[in-house]
């Protein structure tokens, strides 16, 4: 009995709705900044969640300030969005900041080696900027990208400005992707896509995780002898 509702808690927890329909709003935006800076915010469901929110964007707005305007309301779910999404990444980074030098003396144990610490550093150097903000994008990394960038000690200008501008292009693209793609189809097709979220919220996880999966195999098959 106790496992069974385990379960039914856990299957809670990975659908999107579940958060709009029982914190509306402000716990949306809790999960916003939980996800994109904080480690155990890793399995929230932040693009499908955002998505979501896109398509119940009027219902959100009305628990809070309903402007009586479809665009402004996107517009200020959008806003509010960023503003946590920004400040969950600030948070990672400057956590990953108090860390970072301690790291760099600790020695190699058969879980943590310098020269991956290293490397991360060259890397966030040269491609630091873009790898914050294609990190958005891609579950779990954008939980774990801004702690990173943290931790090589990435120029702070530099990733505050990556850092909103990739906040903005993803809580907007997704936000924005919801609530149109739902009007879409309901003026043209009379299709309501809120009753196949499921189908949606899965067709959202392959999208994001695909790239990741593909260079996971690919870049194996490369290493092969």
């Amino acid at each position: 009995m106790m496992a069974t509702f385990l379960a039914f808690q856990l299957h809670q927890l990975l659908q999107p709705q579940f958060y709009i329909d029982n914190g509306g709003l402000w716990l949306m935006l809790l999960i916003i900044f939980a996800e994109t800076g904080l480690f155990v915010g890793f399995f929230f469901p932040g693009d499908s969640l955002l998505f979501v929110a896109g398509i119940f964007s009027e219902k959100l707005a009305a628990s809070v300030v309903d402007t009586g305007n479809s665009f402004l309301n996107l517009l200020m779910i959008i806003a509010l969005s960023a503003i946590a999404g920004i400040l969950g990444n600030t948070t990672g980074y400057f956590f990953g900041k108090k860390i970072g030098p301690a790291m760099f003396n600790w020695k190699d144990n058969l879980l943590f080696k310098q020269k991956y610490m290293h490397q991360a550093h060259d890397f966030y150097e040269k491609y630091g900027g873009g790898a914050v903000v294609f990190a958005r994008f891609v579950p779990i990394v954008r939980t774990f990208a801004p702690i990173v960038a943290g931790i090589v000690q990435m120029d702070n200008k530099k990733f505050t400005f990556f850092n909103i501008v990739g906040c903005i292009a993803w809580v907007g693209s997704m936000l924005a992707g919801g609530h149109y793609l739902d009007k879409f189809f309901m003026e043209h097709y009379q299709f309501d896509i809120k009753k196949h979220l499921e189908v949606i919220v899965l067709g959202i996880v392959f999208i994001t995780t695909a790239p990741v999966l593909v260079k996971l195999i690919f870049g194996k098959a490369k290493v092969r002898p």
